[in-house]
């Protein structure tokens, strides 16, 4: 197993840009992701998302830490959760929901196989 650092997290350029899966409005959101590394059963890389609202689709358990940005995420049954730079969000595995970005948010993340 090696060690994954993400120096300067707000500064890193992202490669891989798409339009997210299932949109639910106009204009429809575009994420990007960079530095990712997979191994023992982890993903980890750095992720952004333009405002819009979409269906998450991931079902592996996920953390993350917010580094910009401003949303919210409503798991399916559930309230929403507002969430601003500098907060953590630790999803169990098969949360689906749906999330609103206000504002084009900026995370590091650990996906867990």
């Amino acid at each position: 197993m090696s060690i994954t650092h993400f120096r300067n997290t707000p500064g890193i350029v992202l490669e891989d840009s798409n339009p997210v899966a299932v949109p639910l409005s106009e204009p429809v959101a575009v994420t990007s992701t960079t530095s990712v590394e997979r191994s023992d059963g982890v993903e980890t890389g750095v992720w952004e998302c333009t405002p819009g609202r979409w269906r998450r689709q991931i079902v592996q358990q996920e953390f993350c830490h917010f580094v910009a940005g401003r949303c919210s995420f409503t798991p399916d049954g559930g309230e929403p959760i507002e969430i601003r730079a500098g907060d953590a969000l630790m999803m169990p595995a098969n949360t689906t929901g749906i999330w609103d970005i206000q504002e084009t948010v900026r995370k590091t993340y650990v996906l867990i196989f």
